[in-house]
């Protein structure tokens, strides 16, 4: 009887024993073909500021406000902005004045009335030739004055010189502006144009759009706050992409590789799961000085990961905890990742 209980209890221990060891195989197996990871799902974060320096007048978003790219977050005191763009629109349409009266040249009125004004000074020109003759005749035959006939050539010269100077001013008016002066007037033109656009540019910024879609974080500032680039007014969580920010130990690095598809879990949605893709691993270790490199430490270092997760229904939120599980028989996966598409 004593044999037989001997016995049975080497039965029952031989059959534990197999159970444990075939339990342990069935673990270790499991445990070759998949990496779990633990972290904390992360987003990106962008300081939202203005451009300018104003007080703010209107704010149109709260915390928590889901806001689209382009919307309307905040504006400020536009009326310094705007007298800027009324000064600069006045003073363009002035020089395009310029520039165009300069391009079309002078006009017919004027060229007919310069024309007139040197056939006028060719007459008195022409008449004080015809005067000059008489008094030399005159002084010939001692009838005038040598005085008189000095006078008379003085007064031919005058009218050769108003004839030379009406001609040369008729020339010009033909020929219209040099291109030199029209030239610099377009300049002129093109500087204030410019400088219109800045202006412009100036009043477009006393507006804070989302540069984004995302989440107000924080709103840092309120109605009458002197905003300025230095001072964000808003806090924006970009939702879009979610990844889990995970460490996977040294001697499990070599075993996964980006593009590797994987499966993640939080506890506050028990069974449902988030499809993801490793989308990056760092290439510096983490924890472990530089300096110490014995082979009992070696085994300690880890790096960060991260698996980026299609979030459609916005459930996975910063710093949620995450479990992430990694199947490593994987094939037909590159490194630009699987074929899954992001929210």
């Amino acid at each position: 009887m004593k044999t037989l209980r001997i016995l049975i209890g080497i039965l029952i221990i031989g059959g534990l024993a197999t159970g444990l060891w075939c339990w342990q195989q069935r673990s270790q197996s499991a445990t070759a073909h998949r990496l779990v990871l633990y972290g904390n799902v992360d987003i990106r974060q962008v300081q939202l500021a203005f451009n300018d320096s104003e007080r703010i007048v209107a704010l149109h978003a709260q915390e928590g406000d889901h806001v689209q790219t382009g919307q309307l977050l905040a504006t400020l005191d536009t009326r310094r902005f705007a007298s800027g763009v009324a000064d600069g629109e006045a003073r363009v349409a002035a020089q395009r004045q310029i520039v165009a009266r300069l391009e079309a040249g002078n006009r017919p009125q004027e060229i007919a009335k310069a024309k007139a004004e040197m056939e006028a000074a060719r007459a008195d020109f022409e008449n004080a030739q015809l005067n000059y003759g008489r008094i030399t005749n005159l002084v010939a035959q001692t009838v005038e004055t040598p005085q008189r006939l000095d006078s008379a050539r003085a007064a031919l010269e005058v009218a050769r010189a108003r004839l030379a100077a009406a001609k040369e001013t008729y020339d010009l008016m033909v020929l219209g502006p040099r291109q030199e002066d029209i030239a610099a007037a377009q300049a002129t033109l093109r500087s204030l144009e410019a400088q219109l656009d800045l202006a412009q540019q100036n009043l477009a910024n006393a507006k804070l759009d989302a540069p984004t879609n995302g989440v107000i974080e924080n709103r840092l500032l309120e109605l009458g706050d002197m905003a300025s680039p230095q001072k964000p007014v808003f806090t924006l969580a970009l939702d879009d992409p979610v990844w889990v920010r995970a460490y996977v130990p040294e001697t499990d690095l070599g075993r996964i590789r980006l593009g590797l598809g994987a499966t993640i879990t939080t506890d506050s949605f028990p069974g449902k799961q988030y499809d993801g893709w490793i989308g990056y691993i760092s290439p510096t270790a983490e924890f472990t000085p530089k300096s110490v490199e014995t082979a009992e430490v070696r085994t300690k270092l880890v790096y960060q990961v991260r698996i980026f997760a299609r979030n459609p229904q916005g459930e996975l939120r910063l710093g949620m905890p995450a479990a992430v599980t990694i199947p490593l028989d994987q094939s037909g996966v590159t490194a630009a990742g699987p074929d899954v598409k992001h929210d």
